[in-house]
């Protein structure tokens, strides 16, 4: 695969309750990443920037909200997120300064 396209694969990490609590208890992290990214683009491009072992991938559409600007009606972007299972004995840090 190519090196450029991996490198752009993950948006960013997904920080949130239910994301910790799964890293915490089954080693799965949570990653924004391109709308057009597939399962093994993802787990090369972890393997590649986290130097962990990956497991398994899921992934899902998560669909943008309807909002509403004073009279003005908007519709949020949809995006794709990446839950990404890591080997025993692998784990990825967010922490700064640690």
């Amino acid at each position: 695969m190519n090196q450029n396209r991996l490198m752009q694969v993950l948006i960013a990490p997904q920080i949130s309750e239910k994301a910790l609590r799964l890293a915490d208890t089954n080693r799965q992290f949570v990653f924004k990443v391109l709308p057009d990214a597939t399962k093994p683009e993802v787990k090369a491009a972890v393997e590649l920037l986290f130097k962990v072992k990956v497991k398994n991938v899921q992934m899902l559409r998560v669909k943008g909200k309807q909002k509403t600007f004073g009279k003005l009606k908007g519709k949020r972007k949809d995006w794709k997120k990446a839950y990404v299972g890591l080997e025993e004995g692998h784990d990825i840090n967010f922490r700064v300064g640690d």
